[in-house]
């Protein structure tokens, strides 16, 4: 009998900033050209590092940005080549920074949440912004 793997663990965020126009807010969505798709920023965690910690982690390098943590959102669970993987996501505001195209992230791009659904290729990123958005509702606006 063989023992089961321990699934891949990681942790993102879904990152907001209030609009430049002062009116509603923008998601930061990231183009991975590895597996040529738009995301959240996440990334895994590294050996010994907490999952808050990574996903603060993983905004920095993916985006260029810093960010300051809200609220947990659900955990994202699905496989890749095979193996689990669990991302846990928080809703997080960006705080600074700037983006520069790295080697896992070459865009990014900050867009309405509608915008932000449209352009995200996979549903689970998608649903995502559902969640963070009725939160944000349910909090009066925020969501930290």
């Amino acid at each position: 009998m063989s023992v089961p793997e321990s699934p891949i663990l990681a942790a993102g965020c879904v990152l907001w900033r209030r609009s430049r126009s002062g009116h509603g807010i923008e998601i930061a969505v990231v183009f991975r050209p590895k597996w040529s798709d738009w995301s959240h920023p996440k990334g895994k965690l590294k050996s010994g590092e907490g999952a808050r910690a990574a996903a603060v982690r993983e905004v920095r390098e993916e985006t260029g940005m810093t960010c300051a943590l809200g609220v947990e959102l659900p955990t994202v669970r699905y496989r890749v080549q095979g193996r689990a993987k669990e991302v846990r996501y928080w809703a997080a505001e960006a705080t600074g920074g700037s983006f520069a195209p790295n080697r896992e992230v070459t865009r990014l791009l900050w867009l309405t949440p509608e915008a932000a659904r449209t352009c995200l290729t996979q549903d689970r990123d998608k649903d995502l912004i559902g969640v963070f958005l009725r939160r944000r509702a349910a909090e009066g606006g925020r969501v930290s």
